[in-house]
């Protein structure tokens, strides 16, 4: 199983300093991949109808994933890089494909493009998508990304996008791995049908990730597609101490799981040091270096 990080983004304060600190801590330390969240804009929440239900404000900071990975790519050589998730109906679909090539491209083949369909409705707006058919869009770009990764010459007539005899050149050397994320019925039916593997946010513990995980590989073996070639990332949420991190770890492992990403955000670590300290005592306690 990988094991890798979440990048901390809230509480680093969007410094540039910390990108390369963080990064390459990870690869020095161990670890086998960072995963990084995807908001293009953070919006405010009073006074909104409908209540926007994320936990992310305007007071929030974010890095461009393809943007940081890009330049993670130039100074690392071993590490993965994985969004968790890019907000994928929010944007242009040939554009996350040129923006996707390129960055396994210039890593050398490290990327796992993660995607998901997101909660804020103002970014949706201010990027002029329709947050109302997202599930559906998701559905058709992720059908025309696969085409763009691997065909000479794409011509594509869909609900939300039209490629006229296009190709995307260079393409990545492999088809880029393509995950998705999120919680629920609707999210799991996708990911069994389209995915290469699901991201599992552990916002409500390891058991709860973990019966997510069973009913996922049941619509798996329904669809007759298999467990084994379908990957599972966890995300790993600061509860307890380090024991209470490798005893997640350790259940998600036995259950098949094929990723874990540690986030080290909400633990009042407050510098890139002072998360680089941590990662190093959960490097250590993992056997990783």
């Amino acid at each position: 199983m990988q094991i890798g990080v979440v990048y901390p983004q809230i509480e680093l304060r969007g410094d540039p300093n910390a990108v390369r600190r963080i990064g390459t801590a990870v690869e020095d330390l161990g670890f086998d991949h960072l995963l990084a969240y995807d908001h293009v804009l953070g919006a405010v929440h009073a006074d909104r109808t409908p209540a926007l239900s994320g936990p992310y404000t305007e007071q929030d900071p974010f890095h461009d994933p393809f943007v940081m990975f890009a330049y993670l790519a130039g100074i690392t050589e071993r590490i993965g890089f994985a969004t968790g998730v890019l907000i994928l109906p929010q944007r242009q679909t040939a554009l996350v494909a040129r923006q996707a090539a390129d960055v396994d491209l210039l890593s050398g083949g490290r990327l796992r493009l993660g995607v998901g369909v997101g909660w804020n409705s103002v970014e949706y707006e201010a990027l002029g998508q329709d947050f109302r058919t997202r599930g559906a869009r998701q559905e058709e770009q992720i059908t025309l990304l696969r085409r763009l990764f691997t065909e000479p010459v794409v011509d594509f007539s869909g609900r939300f996008d039209r490629v006229d005899r296009a190709a995307l050149v260079p393409k990545p050397s492999r088809p880029v791995p393509i995950w998705l994320g999120g919680s629920g019925e609707a999210a799991f039916d996708r990911a069994a049908r389209l995915a290469d593997g699901f991201v599992f946010f552990g916002g409500f513990g390891v058991d709860h990730a973990l019966a997510a995980w069973k009913r996922l590989r049941e619509k798996l073996h329904g669809l007759g597609r298999s467990v084994e070639e379908f990957g599972a990332d966890y995300v790993v949420l600061p509860r307890g101490g380090v024991g209470d991190l490798t005893a997640e770890i350790d259940a998600w492992r036995k259950a098949g799981g094929t990723h874990v990403s540690v986030a080290t955000m909400g633990r009042g670590l407050d510098s890139a040091d002072g998360h680089v300290d941590y990662l190093a005592t959960v490097a250590d306690a993992l056997n990783l270096s």
